[in-house]
């Protein structure tokens, strides 16, 4: 086994990175056998294996910090020469650390919010399974080891969308009886976690055929070996296979992160358990594509320095993050349901990720674009993470996923009120307090300086973007927090049901986010000075990429000055406009939004739009269920029923037996009569011969 470290042996450091995706999966493998001794048992299995995996990344963090690496191979396909191997260098330690302690605190919250639960063992296998598989994507040193924990995290997902298979109705998403298009928009867990493996396998399939395109190229998998040798890319680019590659690998991406236009079976996904939307659909697996662009950006912007690849393959990342963001923000400004306005948000801000990183390799300066996109990644899964606990501690209480069954609850649950509002401020952008604020600045900075040809464009909707998502944000604590009691809460306090806090075992983990949000927020420009230094060490070292310095790198007393005016200006006004007009319709209610909406045909067409997803998703309904569908009943109807079942078995049944009583017909079972025939045959032949 051979461990490197920059060059220095360093077999503890191979260890750790082992066991942090090694032991979420020993913690599955146990947990049936748990299971069977005692159920309370697995809560202390599932917590404690969380915590050793956290444990060993963040003992990978003092290296990391120094710009160093661990790289550690075994032997696995040796017929092919392909090798299995961690590669812990400052991105990958990063996002373990980020995926780590976020499990972590969700377990903790799990066992508060699926305490009763009859199906415990199941879920925390299926959490802890999901746990090592996001580490493996994470700590892989290839793209085929990588692949086995991409497809781990999806079949997680989809047996934790639908954990709740026995599909009664206060499992479903959706509002039961709406149509669109024609279509019911009311779906099943069982039905939403076969929507979500489906077209995730859309961009499972387009990875898996870049991955293969680019090995019989390369003949390795290896990221390091790629960008070793990088023959097997002048290789593909003559012959215009290199972008192909580049954009069926972003496919995975795609899919996975639910991104435009993959994007619609992350509103379903809220099917599953809270605890599920936190640690899955918000936190970690979502944030895997982006995971893969930032671990296969510099490899092709290295590639694109030395004139191999064209700026294409970053055009297509940045603006399937720019149109991700705007169409999935705006939706969220019309649902009803807290966990889909969550999950809209939660698309649209891995789309600023998106387009962060597609920016940054359309710029001459590519780590303030990467540093910008992964650190709105490690903002956002705090406070995201936060928000869907919280959320998740609100239907626990309320015993619905609507928020106009809401309403007055800021006096009953202060504590979730709270949190529940820094965590709000930080995805709004709250200026200088929120780690929100930081990251998105960053990422309006590096549009906005790229210099690129769509820079203004996709700065522009990076901006009306922030301002909506501030709206509906604030729509959401208005409508939950403020106002008066909704008639539910009132049919339920008369029935002797009582709001109240959520317990500790669930309040204290978004607690803690929420707080992080705010005390790293603070520091908010040194944090992203320290990421951004950091990456540029990384950058230069591993790929040769060399960057001119960061401002941010370093905190003045004047730390205005350092900020890029128009993005810092862009950042105050998007964050006034969205919280403003979001107070004047759902906290101060000056207005009554539902008589806005419907004052005038155009407002009332909108929310319309908005309502029904932009009818993408019955569209997509539509072309690829209902129409094929169609299609099959017909085939088998007219096709397979006539063609088939009445001309091959009726008709050929019949000419068969017409042919049998020819035949039959012929067996007189007179002898003179075969001899006859028998002679007649002898002539026939005789005669051909002799012509």
């Amino acid at each position: 086994m051979a461990t490197e470290i920059l060059g220095i042996a360093l077999e503890g450091g191979a260890y750790a990175a082992w066991l942090v995706w090694i032991l979420p999966f020993v913690a599955a493998l146990i947990m049936p056998a748990v299971g069977k001794g005692s159920k309370k048992a697995t809560n202390y299995v599932a917590v404690g294996f969380a915590l050793m995996s956290a444990l060993s990344a963040a003992s990978l963090l003092p290296a990391a910090l120094e710009a160093q690496e661990v790289h550690d191979q075994i032997g696995w396909i040796n017929s092919i020469g392909i090798k299995a191997g961690v590669l812990a260098d400052p991105l990958a330690v990063i996002m373990a650390n980020v995926v780590g302690w976020i499990s972590f605190l969700i377990m903790i919250y799990s066992t508060g919010y699926m305490k009763g639960d009859r199906n415990m063992v199941r879920f925390w296998f299926w959490m802890m399974f999901f746990i090592g598989s996001m580490q493996l994507i994470v700590l892989s040193d290839n793209l085929l080891q990588m692949f086995f924990g991409w497809e781990g995290v999806g079949l997680a997902s989809y047996a934790l969308i639908s954990f709740w298979y026995r599909d009664k109705k206060k499992d479903h998403v959706g509002q039961e009886g709406r149509t669109s298009l024609g279509l019911l928009d009311y779906y099943s867990p069982t039905h939403a976690g076969m929507k979500a493996f489906i077209m995730t396998k859309v961009g499972d399939v387009m990875m898996i055929a870049g991955m293969l395109l680019i090995f019989v190229f390369a003949g390795t998998f290896g990221f390091k070996e790629l960008l070793a040798d990088t023959a097997w890319a002048s290789a593909m680019s003559a012959q215009g296979l290199l972008i192909p590659a580049a954009v069926l690998l972003f496919g995975g991406a795609v899919g996975k992160s639910a991104q435009f236009p993959l994007n619609e079976w992350l509103l379903e996904a809220m099917t599953g358990p809270t605890a599920v939307s936190a640690l899955i659909h918000a936190a970690t697996m979502v944030k895997a594509g982006v995971f893969l662009v930032a671990r296969l950006g510099p490899l092709f912007f290295a590639l694109g320095a030395a004139g191999i690849l064209a700026d294409q393959f970053f055009e297509i990342i940045a603006w399937t993050g720019a149109v991700t963001a705007l169409l999935l923000a705006s939706q969220g400004m019309a649902n009803p349901e807290i966990k889909k306005v969550l999950a809209y948000s939660t698309g649209s801000q891995i789309g600023y990720m998106m387009m962060a990183l597609g920016v940054a390799g359309l710029s001459d300066r590519f780590v303030d674009g990467y540093t910008a996109g992964f650190f709105h990644l490690i903002s956002h899964a705090m406070f995201k993470a936060s928000l869907f606990m919280a959320a998740g501690s609100l239907l626990h209480i309320v015993g619905s996923r609507f928020m106009t069954d809401m309403g007055g609850l800021r006096k009953h649950m202060k504590k979730t009120y709270a949190f529940m509002w820094a965590a709000g401020l930080a995805l709004m952008g709250a200026p200088f307090i929120t780690t929100g604020f930081w990251s998105k600045d960053a990422i309006f900075a590096a549009v906005y300086e790229s210099g690129n040809t769509w820079a203004l464009p996709i700065f522009i909707i990076a901006v009306l973007t922030a301002v909506i998502t501030a709206f509906y944000t604030t729509r959401m604590i208005g409508m939950v927090f403020f106002g008066k009691k909704s008639a539910h809460i009132e049919k339920m306090e008369a029935g002797g049901g009582r709001i109240h806090e959520a317990p500790l075992s669930m309040w204290a983990p978004y607690g803690i986010l929420a707080a992080l949000t705010i005390g790293l927020g603070v520091i908010g420009l040194t944090f992203e000075g320290g990421i951004h230094h950091l990456f540029e060490e990384y950058l230069e070292h591993s790929f040769g990429i060399h960057t001119a310095g960061h401002a941010a790198a370093s905190v003045l007393p004047g730390f205005l000055s350092e900020l890029n005016p128009v993005a810092l200006g862009a950042s105050l006004g998007a964050f006034a406009t969205g919280i403003g007009l979001g107070y004047i319709f759902y906290i101060g209610r000056w207005v009554d939004p539902v008589r806005f909406v419907n004052s005038n045909i155009l407002f009332y067409s909108i929310h319309k739009v908005l309502l029904n997803r932009w009818y993408l998703n019955a569209m997509i309904y539509w072309a690829f269920v209902v129409a094929p569908l169609w299609l099959a009943r017909g085939v088998f109807r007219y096709f397979e029923r006539t063609a088939i079942d009445y001309g091959m078995n009726t008709g050929f049944e019949r000419a068969v037996g017409w042919s049998a009583r020819v035949v039959q017909g012929t067996q007189t079972g007179v002898a003179q009569s075969y001899l006859f025939v028998f002679g007649a045959g002898i002539l026939f032949v005789a005669l051909i011969l002799l012509m």
